[in-house]
This record gives structure tokens, sequence and C-alpha cells, in this order.
């Protein structure tokens, strides 16, 4: 019986994991808030990329609606995390995605209709997830008190968003 109850969290910890990618590994890594900043910074500009595409490209009002909010939202993060960092020498984000965004981002562009919104949705919940992982790592581990106190601030609005992403349309366009 104990068997059993300790197989569980294993096997779901084993499926969460792999998804996680760099998110996970970034966060606990010696020098975390440099991995936090960067993976962070990554993030934003992700979502601010996906968002601007969604808002053109997405066939569904509730998508298109949740994209315009998280332009909005994430480039007000964005700025703030650069303004933080402004004051911190030798941290400064990367000024560019790396190949994992920019894969998912060249998907976005081959996907028209219904399949653009499901797998934009697909694509934010996943980052969503991963978001709130990371900065609630680094709001309870930052070796930097001003990064933890920038991941507490912002984590309530990480979670709202994926609290929304959950609920856009799974099957493309509304009727």
């Amino acid at each position: 019986m104990r068997l059993c109850l300790l197989a569980v969290p294993v096997m779901a910890s084993a499926l969460v994991l792999p998804a996680l990618g760099n998110v996970a590994s970034a966060a606990t890594a010696p020098g975390s808030d440099a991995g936090f900043v960067r993976t962070a910074a990554i993030s934003d500009m992700y979502e601010i990329q996906a968002s601007q595409l969604a808002q053109t490209k997405a066939t569904s009002a509730d998508v298109k609606s949740f994209a315009s909010r998280m332009v909005t939202d994430h480039t007000k993060t964005s700025d703030q995390m650069k303004s933080l960092l402004a004051k911190k020498p030798g941290m400064s984000p990367p000024t560019a995605l790396d190949s994992r965004h920019r894969l998912l981002l060249a998907k976005l562009r081959g996907a028209s209709g219904a399949n653009f919104d499901r797998l934009y949705a697909q694509q934010q919940l996943q980052a969503h997830q991963q978001a709130v992982l990371l900065f609630t790592n680094e709001s309870q581990n930052a070796n930097d008190p001003d990064l933890k106190n920038f991941a507490r601030e912002t984590l309530p609005a990480l979670q709202q968003h994926l609290s929304m992403a959950q609920q856009l349309p799974k099957g493309g366009a509304a009727p």
C-alpha cells in the first residue's frame, strides 16, 4: 500500500518535469538569479511576440482578447525587469529569443484558422504553467532581494494568466 502511494508523486513528477524543460533547471541552478532573469525575459519576449501574432491571426474573439491582455501585461513586466536590472551592474536580460521559443513562434506562424487558435491556446497554457513555477521558485529562493520581490509581486498576475489560459477555447474558434 505504501509503495502505491509513493508511486503516484514519482510518476506525476516524471510526467511534469520533462515538459518544464529549462525552466526548472534555470530556476534551481547555482546562480539561479541569472537563470531566472534569462528565462523570465525570454518568456516575456515570447509572450509578446506570440500574442501580437494572435491579435491578427486568431479567429476566436476570446483568443484575441486574451492575446491583447498578454501583450499589455508582459510588456509591463518586461519594462519593470529592465528598469530593475538597470540598477544592477553585470545583470542584463537577453535581447533575443532562444531556439526553443523561435521554434514555437514558427509553428504559430505556420498555423491558421481554428488550428492557430488551438495551437496558441496550448502554447499559452504551457508557457504560463512554466512561468508560475519559475516565479514561485524565485519568490521563495532568490538571492537578490529585488528579484525576489519582483517575482513575488508578478506571480499573482501570472497565476491569473494561467487561469485565463485554461479557459481558452481548446477546439479553435467559438461558434
